[in-house]
């Protein structure tokens, strides 16, 4: 089995690929999916965080009001190092059992989709590390459209994380996206034949 760390920023259409690859075969666990799993209401996770945070980062119904707990933590670094010691073990966790069940189900490629890869340094747990890239000042305009996020928020996101050139220093494939939707196609798919190449004849770069 082919384990394979996949990271790009804020906007930089890292769930496509991600998307795009499940869609080719591969087993996909997203990290981001697992971060909102380990905060929902009655989990001690959401309970740490109201702690930690206070009740203003619940939403009326009793769940975790992220656009709140972003304006919190995003551009200041104690809040964001705060936020992650509850989050992450958490994440790290749940991700570890899903992985050690498609080893044993024999899964050929698993690609983890994790946002924060190279600020946390765990490119050496996987056998390849892919970065999708997109320039900053595309993925501000892509955030802002999509999202309608405010474009300092996203600049703010974007300083939060983890530099373009720090990332495609981590890299052993990268994937640009500063294209269309019909190019990163073609880009994913071109990345899933180099990957399966990869596990079939044993390669590892760990």
């Amino acid at each position: 089995m082919l384990t394979v760390g996949l990271t790009g920023g804020i906007g930089s259409g890292k769930s496509a690929v991600s998307a795009e690859l499940a869609r080719l075969g591969a087993t996909v666990i997203d990290a981001d999916a697992i971060a909102r799993e380990v905060v929902e209401p009655g989990t001690e996770g959401l309970a740490e965080v109201v702690a930690e945070f206070g009740e203003d980062v619940l939403t009326p119904e009793g769940r975790l009001d992220r656009a709140r707990l972003g304006e919190i933590v995003f551009g200041d670094a104690r809040s964001l190092e705060r936020l992650n010691a509850i989050v992450h073990p958490r994440v790290g966790e749940r991700s570890a059992e899903l992985m050690a069940r498609a080893r044993a189900e024999g899964v050929q490629v698993v690609v983890y989709d994790v946002p924060l890869l190279v600020e946390n340094d765990l490119g050496s747990l996987y056998d390849v590390v892919v970065v999708v890239d997109t320039p900053d000042e595309v993925r501000v305009e892509r955030v802002a459209a999509d999202r309608g996020m405010p474009r300092d928020q996203v600049w703010a996101r974007i300083r939060a994380q983890a530099d373009r050139d720090s990332r495609l220093a981590a890299a052993d494939l990268v994937v640009d996206n500063a294209g269309t939707r019909e190019e990163l196609v073609a880009r994913v798919g071109e990345l899933w034949s180099t990957l399966v190449a990869r596990e079939r004849r044993g390669w590892s770069v760990a």
